[in-house]
């Protein structure tokens, strides 16, 4: 029975045309144990609270006895009192219950067919927003598919759906007005079957009734502009729009040109219906009730592209408020934030934000899905979503306020955007992961992609998608325009950049009359010129941002420390050392902090020393290379060798929150080296 249950979830759930990500549920009755008496008990097993269709496993499986949920219709005290009936839920559960019922459980219990699917198909909740909805729905289904009005999901909605299932014995389903759909069947291949009919005829329907431009006639300047150059744009624009967004609190970003987006932006309706928002639950809960949108065609210039989404941001924020202080009510949750989640750029695409990389990608997907609601509803009728007044009711359910609650504290890092030179390996490589393993999504940068990719493969493995916690970047750090797309590409991937780790280096250990100009020139182009060339980009973006920042040196106790055969590295690490005091002094004011680090030699996991460094210190010392690492830590105070995790931690700790007034400072991670104390 769960095994059915779970194959049949996994297969809608991997179809985006189906239902969109954590969107609807699946159940299934059937026989277990009771575990007290040994007898056998009615129980029905649905997706709990929160998951997603596509990757449900049966930990994500809600169980209740049937007998106890069916009973709850005796005690049921009215619409009016809805939520009371998500907490009786609870005590309903089978043994140890598995995972939390979700609001949309009496759905499925009420239901007396053994297999029930709630789906949220783009096609579906077309005809569920159609004006004319109800008639659409006869001429599309006949008697095979029911209209239920709209109606908030909950207890009440169960009892419709069950009652209907029971009056039109005929019927494979129901269109639930601006929501959804609802299929049945007596095993798991006949529901799944019928969900899949529900789906394809809606679609066929609206393909074949549908007319040519339902979103109106396009508009003359306002259709995309070329691959490249859209980006380009997009990588311009996100600094500032992810600040905007980020007003009441910080923000990821993620941007998308979909086709439908921008098909949807080049056509004269486009204002119209973005003004009328999402309507299925699960859309505006993601996108906030409707997008801001910018009204400039793409050719604008950047400055005045700015400068009107300052202003409309502002317009949005004071609509967003007029529409809460509308609708609240004494006993209404805080409002939450009034920035957009949604920003509509014609001819570039669309900008979608959230606390992390896959809440804001998600948000854009739903935005994807709402466009091709509105698509489909205008094709054959006219988009009408439910009432404002209704998603308020929705956004600030009682319900959805607790699931915030039970969430998880954020990590130290959560929101950030890292962006770590030379992180394909040592010191990169364990900064990036520390960075990461404290909520960051990470840029790792270096001129070795495929070293690049395999870190940010490393970072993701725990993700959905690697891309929503790294992306890998290939930059060489001494290229102008390298560096450029470098953090361009950060900026298209997650909105910006907050934190930057000027990491890239190597090291030519040689005395002076040996050092050549070659020599000299490439340590000072990889590390004094390529950290002053990724800072100046950086600033960029930040200052445009409007977040602040932190820009943190991994110099090196050499650039204080006069060791002998080693004037290159020693003086390009001095420059990058006092880059930070200049730095910091020049930035402060855009509330941008400016730090360093200066490690001892770290010999094992680095890259340096494992590229000749090494066995040249060595024979400096007269000591073997294997032994350099513990050479090393016996001339320290601390008699401890340094690795790439310890210097890791000291980025960690100056950029987590609790170094908030730090600024200008380096932080010795050597030991103690006596001779490298700073003065």
């Amino acid at each position: 029975m769960v095994d059915e249950l779970l194959g049949r979830s996994n297969r809608l759930g991997a179809d985006p045309r189906n239902t969109n990500y954590a969107g609807g549920n699946t159940s299934a009755k059937g026989t277990g144990t009771d575990p007290v008496t040994g007898g056998p008990v009615e129980l029905l097993w649905v997706k709990g609270s929160g998951g997603d269709l596509g990757t449900l496993k049966a930990a994500g499986l809600a169980v209740l006895r049937l007998d106890r949920l069916r009973a709850l219709v005796d005690v049921f005290p009215g619409e009016d009192r809805e939520d009371e009936m998500v907490a009786a839920f609870d005590f309903c559960l089978h043994g140890r219950g598995g995972a939390a019922p979700s609001i949309d459980t009496a759905m499925h219990g009420l239901v007396e067919a053994a297999h029930v699917d709630h789906l949220h198909p783009d096609a579906g909740i077309a005809l569920a927003t159609a004006a004319e909805g109800e008639r659409l729905t006869a001429e599309c289904f006949g008697d095979r598919v029911v209209w239920v009005p709209w109606r908030r999901p909950g207890f009440q909605l169960g009892l419709d759906i069950a009652a209907v299932a029971r009056e039109h014995s005929d019927a494979i389903g129901v269109i639930l007005g601006g929501h959804g759909i609802t299929a049945w069947g007596a095993t798991s291949a006949e529901a799944e079957a019928n969900s899949l009919e529900i789906i394809q005829t809606a679609a066929r329907f609206l393909a074949e009734r549908g007319r040519a431009e339902p979103f109106g006639p396009p508009v003359a300047g306002f259709g995309a502009l070329p691959p490249a150059e859209r980006r380009a744009r997009a990588a311009a624009l996100a600094p500032l729009i992810r600040g905007l967004a980020s007003t009441d609190r910080r923000m990821v970003g993620h941007f998308t040109d979909d086709d439908a987006v921008l098909d949807f932006l080049a056509h004269a309706e486009h204002p119209r219906l973005a003004a009328l928002g999402t309507s299925c639950p699960d859309h505006f809960l993601r996108t906030k009730v409707r997008p801001l949108v910018l009204d400039l065609p793409p050719d604008a210039p950047l400055d005045a592209v700015a400068d009107r989404l300052r202003t409309l941001h502002a317009a949005y924020r004071d609509d967003y408020r007029a529409y809460y202080e509308r609708h609240a009510t004494p006993d209404s949750p805080p409002m939450r934030g009034a920035d957009p989640a949604i920003v509509l750029v014609p001819g570039v695409g669309m900008f979608s934000f959230g606390a992390d990389k896959q809440t804001a990608r998600v948000a854009g997907e739903f935005y994807v899905n709402a466009v091709n609601v509105m698509r489909g509803a205008e094709a054959v009728s006219t988009y009408a979503p439910i009432d404002e007044s209704e998603k308020f009711r929705i956004e600030y359910w009682a319900l959805e306020e607790a699931k915030l609650a039970r969430m998880p504290k954020p990590r130290p890092l959560a929101g950030r955007v890292a962006f770590v030179t030379g992180g394909g390996s040592g010191i990169g490589r364990a900064i990036a992961l520390r960075l990461a393993a404290e909520g960051a999504c990470v840029a790792v940068a270096d001129r070795d992609g495929a070293a690049a990719e395999k870190v940010a493969a490393e970072i993701g493995a725990a993700a959905a998608r690697t891309a929503d916690r790294a992306v890998a970047v290939a930059a060489d750090v001494t290229d102008e325009e390298q560096v450029a797309a470098g953090l361009a590409a950060a900026a298209l991937a997650f909105g910006g950049v907050d934190l930057i780790v000027n990491n890239a280096g190597l090291s030519i250990s040689k005395p002076l009359l040996e050092t050549t100009t070659a020599d000299w020139d490439l340590q000072h182009d990889v590390m004094a010129r390529g950290s002053f060339l990724v800072s100046r980009e950086a600033a960029r973006i930040m200052t445009d941002q409007g977040l602040g920042g932190d820009i943190v040196y991994i110099a090196s106790k050499n650039g204080v420390f006069a060791g002998p055969n080693n004037i290159a590295y020693g003086a390009a690490k001095a420059d990058q050392a006092h880059q930070v005091r200049l730095l910091a002094a020049e930035l402060g004011e855009h509330g941008i902090r400016v730090n360093g680090v200066n490690p001892d030699g770290v010999v094992r996991g680095s890259g340096i020393f494992a590229g000749g460094w090494g066995a040249k210190r060595a024979a400096v010392y007269g000591v073997p290379e294997s032994e350099l690492g513990a050479f090393y830590a016996q001339r320290t105070l601390l008699k401890q060798e340094v690795l790439p995790e310890h210097v890791a931690n000291a980025v960690l700790a100056l950029t987590a929150g609790d170094l908030s007034h730090t600024t200008g400072l380096h932080i010795p991670v050597d030991a103690g080296v006596a001779a490298a104390f700073l003065r």
